[in-house]
């Protein structure tokens, strides 16, 4: 009896569910297999290779941690590169990172966010096949895309072989925001590709040798494993934080429309265990009643802005991304809206006063947008401006694509 009414309670439940063909895509979601999981597939590129992996916390097979899998089938790993965050993903944001020894596996961990950003001649040396796998989101200014970019140069000027096993992008499904404006190219945005670029790091990849975007317009001897049965429009969320700041699934789909911040004088919940998900600074104090105070917290925000302070501001907790999903674009109403309630306008776009590394326009990649919210131009007009450059990538993004 009681397993008839479980099975009548399921139904139930999938009726409930099945109100957009979205709830159809999260269903098969869960069929996802992630390039690494595929192992069949590229073992017998790696027996009796000396192989090199570019990877962190995000690196697993299941539960287990790619390297561990990879030793553990016999494969001879003589050295893991570690990116920001570092390879085990315990570093603070933008914190460098030093060589190391792992003390799990005693391989030895070279720092590519460090002293410096690409594998050298040597580090190559006694490598024959390199393997990238780090989990990415889907945005421009998260800096896996550019390790990815480098390692790929690295192995062209060694002669070097790159295996790329491909992972879900959590936000696949937004294709938005203005195409980089090559004069604001920084560190957090080196290609012409718009804030939310629609691709996997497979799928990246490819774009970046078929557009001559690497250096010296070179093309890398890539091999993408591709996702088995992933579709970009998937709702997929992360088995493991991709880094320390984004720690929830709410993150890191607010992330697309709340990084812009960085390149202000708002606090973007840094220094909380709920980053990116809050927004507010003290002078909002009797314009907004939510509130949260910034805390120095180690590997997450050591010294955020407004530290020990009560910043008042949004709390997006509990916001129904699927409004998102919904409009096929980043949220920009936002910074609008907190921009035009700040007591202190003169201090919004400063990002020297928030120690940002940082200003709104290296974050939106575009040199009109700090006077177009100054003016309260209205959002559809400011998408206007740049439409025509999205248009384009979007239909140049079709030559790419891995997944429908």
């Amino acid at each position: 009896m009681k397993s008839i009414l479980l099975y009548l309670l399921g139904i139930l439940l999938c009726f409930c569910t099945t109100k957009s063909p979205a709830n159809d895509t999260e269903k098969s979601a869960k069929e996802i297999k992630t390039g690494a999981e595929q192992t069949d597939l590229y073992l017998p590129l790696l027996k009796g290779k000396r192989v090199a992996v570019l990877a962190n916390q995000t690196s697993i097979i299941g539960k287990t941690h790619l390297v561990d899998s990879l030793q553990n089938l016999g494969i001879n790993i003589v050295k893991v590169f570690g990116p920001e965050h570092g390879f085990r993903g315990d570093a603070s944001a933008g914190a460098k990172v030093s060589d190391a020894i792992d003390e799990r596996t005693g391989i030895p961990i070279i720092s590519l966010y460090g002293k410096k950003n690409k594998p050298s001649k040597e580090d190559l040396a006694d490598v024959d096949i390199l393997i990238y796998d780090l989990q990415d989101v889907g945005v421009r200014f998260y800096t896996n895309i550019n390790a990815l970019a480098r390692l790929m140069e690295a192995c062209e000027a060694n002669d070097k072989r790159l295996l790329i096993l491909d992972r879900p992008n959590p936000n696949g499904y937004l294709i938005d925001g203005p195409v980089l404006d090559m004069n604001y190219k920084s560190g957090i945005g080196m290609f012409p590709i718009p804030m939310s670029h629609g691709l996997t790091v497979g799928e990246f990849a490819l774009m970046a040798n078929g557009e001559g975007w690497l250096a010296g317009k070179v093309k890398a001897d890539i091999q993408v494993i591709p996702v088995a049965n992933y579709e970009h429009a998937m709702r997929y969320d992360l088995p493991v934080a991709p880094s320390p700041n984004l720690n929830s699934p709410q993150s890191v789909l607010l992330y697309p429309s709340l990084c812009m911040f960085e390149g202000t004088y708002i606090n973007l919940g840094r220094g909380t265990y709920f980053p990116f998900t809050v927004l507010g600074s003290p002078a909002y104090k009797g314009i907004y009643e939510f509130s949260f105070t910034p805390t120095g917290i180690k590997g997450m925000a050591e010294t955020p802005l407004f530290m020990d302070q009560v910043c008042y501001g949004l709390d997006l907790r509990e916001y129904d991304t699927e409004q998102l999903r919904e409009s096929g674009q980043i949220n920009f109403k936002w910074i609008q809206e907190l921009y035009n309630a700040s007591p202190e306008k003169e201090k919004f776009f400063d990002s020297k006063l928030s120690n940002q590394m940082n200003n709104i326009e290296i974050q939106i990649g575009r040199g009109d947008f700090r006077q177009q919210i100054i003016d309260n131009v209205p959002i559809e007009t400011i998408r206007a401006d740049w439409e025509a450059e999205l248009t384009a990538y979007k239909k140049m993004r079709l030559g790419y694509l891995l997944y429908p």
